[in-house]
C-alpha cells in the first residue's frame, strides 16, 4: 500500500490531478430540479458548501446531504471549504423546511449534517433532534443518518441526538492522530473516538459510522492503527476517500492515492471486521450512504 502519486503544485494549489479524479459537469434536468428544490427551501447542503466532487452526480440522482444550523462554522479545520466565522442564530423553522424538501424529493434515506456550532450551549444537538423528529413525521419509512460534530465532548448533547433515534450516527475522525494539530487544530482525536464509543454502548441498535481522508501525509501503519481504534470504539461502517484541496489557503495534498491502494484498504478493513466499507478516491462520508448502511445495519 505504499504506491504514491505526488501532486504538482503551483502557488500552493495542487494541479494536474490524475485522471481518476475527473468528474463530468452536470447537465441533466435532475441536477437543476434538485437545485431548484433546495434553493426554494432556503436550504444548505454540504455537497455545495464543502465543494464535494460528487455534487453533480448526487443532485442528478435527486439526493443531497442537508447542512443545518447555517452555513458558517465556528472552527477552522484546514481541510474544509465551509465558510468559517461568527454564525447567525439558528433558524427555528429549518427542521420543518428540511423535512418538507426531503419529502418533495421522495427520499427514502436522508443524510443530515451541520457546521460545528461551538457558540451554542448544546452544540446544535437540539436542532439535530428536532430535524430527525420532523423527518419522521413526514417520511415515517425513511432511514435517517446524521453526521454530527463532536459537541466538545458533551454527553448530554450526544444523548439528545440519540434519543431522537437516527438510524445511523456518523462522526468522522477525518485523519490519523498525529496530524490532528495540523489538520483539525480545534478537535481532539480521543474525544472523537469517545463519542463513537458512547454511541455504540448506549444505542447498540444505531449504526456507528466514521470516515478518513487519505493523502494528507499519513503513513500506512497509522491508517491501520486508526481503523483498529474505530473498531475498538464500536464503529462498524467506515469511508475512506482522497483529500482534495478545496481552496487556496487550505492544506496542500501530500499525495494522490491510487485507486488500487483504496481497494487494498477496503479489503483490509473488511478483514479487520468492519461490516460496511466504502473506499475510493471520490468517496465521501455521505456518498451512496443508503447502500453502505445496508451492509452495516
Amino acid at each position: 500500500m505504499a504506491e504514491t502519486t505526488k501532486p504538482n503544485r503551483q502557488q500552493g494549489i495542487a494541479v494536474r490531478k490524475p485522471g481518476w479524479l475527473s468528474r463530468p459537469l452536470p447537465s441533466d434536468p435532475g441536477f437543476s430540479r434538485t437545485r431548484f428544490l433546495l434553493d426554494g427551501g432556503r436550504l444548505h447542503t454540504v455537497c455545495q458548501e464543502a465543494r464535494c466532487p460528487n455534487c453533480g452526480e448526487c443532485f442528478s440522482l435527486g439526493t443531497a446531504a442537508f447542512l443545518i444550523l447555517g452555513e458558517r462554522c465556528t472552527r477552522r479545520c484546514r481541510f474544509c471549504a465551509v465558510t468559517q466565522g461568527t454564525p447567525e442564530g439558528p433558524d427555528p423553522d429549518e427542521p420543518r423546511r428540511v423535512a418538507e424538501a426531503a419529502a418533495r424529493m421522495s427520499l427514502d434515506y436522508v443524510v443530515v449534517t451541520s457546521v460545528t456550532r461551538d457558540d451554542l450551549p448544546d452544540g446544535g444537538a437540539g436542532f439535530f433532534a428536532e430535524t430527525i423528529r420532523s423527518l419522521r413525521a413526514l417520511l415515517p419509512s425513511a432511514r435517517i443518518e446524521v453526521l454530527v460534530p463532536d459537541f466538545r465532548g458533551d454527553e448530554g448533547a450526544l444523548r439528545t441526538v440519540l434519543e431522537a433515534r437516527p438510524d445511523v450516527l456518523n462522526h468522522n475522525l477525518e485523519t490519523v492522530a498525529r496530524l490532528y494539530p495540523e489538520v483539525r487544530p480545534q478537535a481532539v482525536y480521543a474525544r472523537s473516538l469517545e463519542l463513537l464509543r458512547r454511541t455504540a454502548s448506549r444505542a447498540p441498535d444505531i449504526g456507528v459510522k466514521s470516515g478518513l481522508m487519505l493523502g494528507l501525509g499519513e503513513r500506512p501503519d497509522e491508517i491501520e492503527a486508526t481503523l483498529r481504534d474505530l473498531l475498538e470504539a464500536g464503529c462498524r461502517i467506515v469511508t475512506l476517500g482522497q483529500y482534495l484541496q478545496p481552496q487556496r489557503g487550505s492544506l496542500d495534498v501530500a499525495r494522490f492515492v491510487p485507486p488500487s491502494e483504496f481497494d487494498a484498504w477496503r479489503d483490509a478493513a473488511l478483514r479487520m471486521g468492519f461490516d460496511g466499507v466504502a473506499s475510493g478516491p471520490l468517496v465521501r462520508s455521505s456518498y451512496h450512504a443508503r447502500e453502505l448502511s445496508e451492509h452495516g445495519s
